[in-house]
């Protein structure tokens, strides 16, 4: 079965090296170093059942360490630990904070009954014949705070009540929710997929949001109720058993419009933050003059990151009201800012002792320490890319094609993803290689290459994606089922969210 998964990813690399030979004398041999390093990638994860944070970490150091004997220009081998360090370190600052602030957020929310207040604010909203629309929208609203396997589990009675009351079959309720949830964890931030991305590629968080949303939303529309209502009618799905989880009292839930106003605020700042640094940044100078100022307040500086610069320096000139505003907006603390509020309104107002609300804040750390930890890692395979030349040779291989950035975003994003399953891995591994492509794009650009990645890791769900095995055990689906129905929508999803993606390409392209 290894074979299946290890052939469509070892003859691309093995095409493009060959290719590659005459573009330089390096080129094609750090192309098959790279084939090779994610050929070994997969062989840990889907053979030895390695970790994704120690399959990745093992081939940076083993890429990195041989990278001298094809490019002579690579990091020295004698470098290689601190590049693994230093690429670990740049990675998490950011990174681990959102997720781990993040998570408590969800936890926090989840915890009040806040999933469900949400849901069933919905519900009563669509009413019982468009119910399978209100689980799309709750699903896509949802999964901005909470992970998706803990949001399918708190969800998952109010699946069961949906299907008993209105004698419809489960799938036409649960089929939308994953279909929302997974949409949303795959194109919006603060979801660690697309935060993560959002760094590799160095693009403002807040144009992730806005494409995210504006690719995401109208994918889920598009691969939600119809489709998942018409794909349940070939197979035949008993109602799983229902599932033994805490509920809050429908008479104790938080009022629906604290929950949307608390989801909304990190969202709202951050795209404020980002209007503001977009206006400031309608004055950047030309480019002589950009230049000039560069080399006198910034020696040394790429040009590359002039604009950013300049717009750094400029925001400190603004007024107070500016400057708060955009300090308010920075992810980091507009997402603190919601966690606080969530804490104190959600748990010490509603009567929640602290030791509860740190048992809470701890447990939610667990999970995501694992997804920073992977997100690191990732973080080192892109650091090696760049300090061996391999981003540099892949440039150069890619350059005499004709071929849309955005293309080749998913077309990465999606062979890994088939290869090895995880949505995560796909999205740090496409990242790390796109980087020399996206040099020199504009904001709007640089965000849409995001989604585009976030579309190929998303779809082509199977038997190697956990999120496959999730769905089918709580659907009570067999593996062919759970591929009729999931499998198909997550393509779907993939499918779509790529070529809306490249009709906004064309409007900031």
């Amino acid at each position: 079965m290894i074979d299946a998964y290890l052939n469509p990813i070892s003859t691309l690399f093995a095409q493009a090296s060959t290719q590659a030979v005459t573009d330089g004398p390096a080129t094609g041999e750090m192309i098959a170093l790279l084939g090779a390093g994610i050929v070994l990638l997969l062989v840990l994860i889907l053979w030895l059942k390695l970790s994704a944070f120690l399959a990745l970490l093992i081939v940076s150091v083993l890429v990195a360490a041989t990278s001298k004997l094809v490019n002579p220009e690579a990091v020295p081998i004698t470098q290689v630990a601190q590049t693994i360090v230093d690429s670990m370190g740049g990675a998490l600052g950011f990174i681990a904070t959102i997720i781990g602030i993040g998570a408590i957020f969800g936890a926090i929310l989840e915890r009040s009954g806040g999933t469900e207040s949400l849901a069933n604010f919905m519900v009563k909203k669509f009413g019982p014949k468009h119910a399978p629309w209100a689980m799309l929208v709750t699903g896509f609203v949802i999964s901005i705070p909470v992970f998706l396997d803990v949001a399918l589990v708190i969800l998952a009675p109010l699946l069961f009540a949906l299907a008993r009351d209105t004698k419809r079959p489960f799938l036409h309720f649960g089929l939308p929710l994953v279909a929302g949830l997974a949409v949303t964890h795959g194109f919006v931030p603060p979801t660690p997929g697309p935060v993560a991305v959002a760094y590799f590629l160095n693009v403002n968080l807040g144009w992730v949001i806005l494409f995210g949303v504006l690719v995401g939303f109208p994918t889920a529309l598009i691969c939600g109720p119809p489709l998942c209502i018409w794909l349940s009618k070939f197979v035949d799905v008993k109602m799983p058993e229902p599932i033994a989880t805490e509920q809050v009292a429908k008479d104790k839930l938080p009022p629906i419009s604290f929950i949307l106003a608390l989801i909304a605020l990190p969202i709202g700042l951050i795209l404020i933050n980002t209007t503001i640094e977009q206006w400031v940044a309608s004055g950047v100078p030309g480019k002589e003059a950009l230049t000039e100022w560069l080399s006198q307040t910034h020696p040394g500086a790429k040009f590359s990151s002039a604009q950013s610069l300049w717009v750094k320096d400029a925001l400190t000139q603004q007024p107070f009201v500016i400057q708060f505003l955009t300090f308010l907006g920075h992810p980091v603390i507009a997402l603190l800012t919601s966690t606080v509020f969530a804490l104190y309104f959600l748990g010490t107002r509603r009567g929640v002792d602290r030791e509860a609300l740190l048992e809470i804040s701890t447990k939610a750390l667990g999970p995501a320490g694992i997804i920073i930890l992977i997100t690191g890692a990732g973080g080192v395979f892109k650091g090696v890319l760049k300090a061996t030349g391999i981003t540099e040779a892949l440039e150069v291989m890619f350059s005499q094609y004709d071929i849309n950035v955005l293309v080749l975003a998913w077309i990465f994003a999606t062979l890994i993803r088939i290869a090895q399953g995880s949505a995560t891995v796909a999205m740090l591994t496409a990242a790390g290689l796109m980087v020399n492509f996206v040099e020199g794009m504009s904001q709007p650009q640089l965000a849409l290459v995001s989604v585009a990645i976030a579309a190929g890791a998303t779809g082509f769900s199977h038997v190697n994606d956990s999120g496959f095995w999730m769905i089918s055990r709580y659907f009570n689906m067999s593996e062919g089922q759970t591929l009729k129905t999931w499998g198909v929508i997550s393509t779907c999803i993939s499918l779509v969210g790529f070529t809306l993606a490249m009709l906004l390409w064309q409007l900031v392209g």
